[in-house]
């Protein structure tokens, strides 16, 4: 089993910037696929970015989002640079242990296999 604790989260002006952490324990998250997807209120949870050997980005938060992660630390970071009141979420870290470079593989909320509880981000106008 593997546990994902969210941090980071919180509120800022529009053009403003955050970093996201994920904290992973249980298991070393390594050889895993990770990523972020987020969930607006009335709307369905979304890919945000993944990393696995490569990186994915959503064309929403292409150029101003960063996914990285600190093996030594089991930890997965998404620095948000220029943030907008479109980027106001709750932000959920995942983790997949088959991890697929395609489109449908990573984007997909139900391929992942753990799931951490999420943070709140809000961005004003």
């Amino acid at each position: 089993q593997v546990q994902l604790v969210e941090s980071g989260g919180g509120s800022v002006q529009a053009g403003g910037s955050l970093r996201l952490s994920c904290a992973a324990s249980g298991r070393t998250i390594s050889s895993y696929g990770m990523a972020w997807f987020r969930q607006a209120p009335g709307k369905e949870r979304e890919f945000v970015a993944a990393h696995n050997r490569n990186t994915y980005y959503a064309n929403s938060v292409k150029d101003r989002f960063t996914i990285s992660r600190d093996n030594a630390k089991n930890t997965v970071l998404l620095q948000m640079n220029s943030l907008k009141p479109e980027d106001t979420a709750v932000y959920y870290c995942a983790a997949d242990i088959d991890f697929c470079s395609a489109y449908g593989c990573y984007a997909g909320v139900h391929n992942y296999d753990y799931w951490g509880q999420g943070t709140q981000v809000t961005v004003s106008s």
